[in-house]
């Protein structure tokens, strides 16, 4: 395969770069990449099974779906998918969405699920480490909601060891905003769902992502100077 192009050749450069600064792969890792269906994880995946034939480390590649069970099902889309682009795939099927009431579902309850369903999942089959489809939006979000309603100055780790180091949860796409994401999706052609849950339609990160299009008229710039700032901390003018 020859290198990428178009939107792809800017993203693997930007994933190639995070592999590099946080020290993300070594030769011969087992790597689960976690695909929910959305624009992300699969831009995800797909960057990362085109940077196989040209990248001077082996890597191997399982693509896991897990099912929380809601009607919308995109299993059998994902199936085909993968089949297609040739990635060994895995659908994982979470049944705790019957065991709830409606009422009490919300953004965190089934992140929580889909992830702990992931990482048990990882762990089973000697995969130790997880990529996630997390990218530089999500990050500066990150950090905004915990300062907001946390009351902390913390965000997504591009290169996190869970469990004393039996799962590493890496983030490739941590450098890329999600602008470049959507024109690749445009670009390949990629089968994601646009999906959206009603519930994360009123989710504090939706606020914050409104509040960040909203200063992106007057600093467009706004999303890489908040990104910059947990690396230019001056502890002289801090409380």
């Amino acid at each position: 395969m020859s290198r990428p192009e178009g939107a792809e050749f800017y993203i693997s450069k930007l994933v190639g770069k995070a592999i590099m600064d946080y020290h993300m792969l070594t030769d011969g890792d087992r790597i689960a990449v976690g695909v929910s269906g959305g624009k992300d994880s699969l831009t995800l995946l797909k960057v990362l099974k085109d940077r196989q034939a040209f990248v001077p480390i082996r890597y191997e590649l399982l693509a896991v779906h897990v099912d929380m069970g809601y009607p919308i099902s995109l299993a059998s889309g994902l199936r085909r998918y993968f089949k297609k682009i040739g990635v060994e795939f895995h659908i994982e099927k979470n049944s705790a969405l019957r065991k709830l009431k409606e009422d009490k579902i919300n953004c965190f309850w089934c992140s929580w699920n889909r992830r702990k369903s992931l990482f048990e999942l990882a762990h089973r089959l000697g995969y130790a480490k997880v990529a996630l489809g997390h990218h530089k939006d999500d990050v500066v979000e990150t950090i905004l909601m915990n300062m907001f309603f946390n009351g902390e100055i913390s965000a997504m780790s591009p290169y996190q060891e869970l469990f004393r180091g039996e799962i590493v949860v890496i983030r490739p796409l941590v450098y890329v905003e999600e602008d470049l994401i959507c024109r690749f999706t445009q670009e390949a052609k990629l089968p994601f769902s646009d999906f959206r849950c009603p519930k994360g339609l009123a989710s504090n990160r939706s606020r914050i992502s409104r509040i960040i299009r909203e200063l992106e008229r007057v600093c467009p710039d706004v999303k890489t100077n908040i990104f910059r700032s947990l690396r230019r901390i001056k502890k002289d003018y801090l409380v």
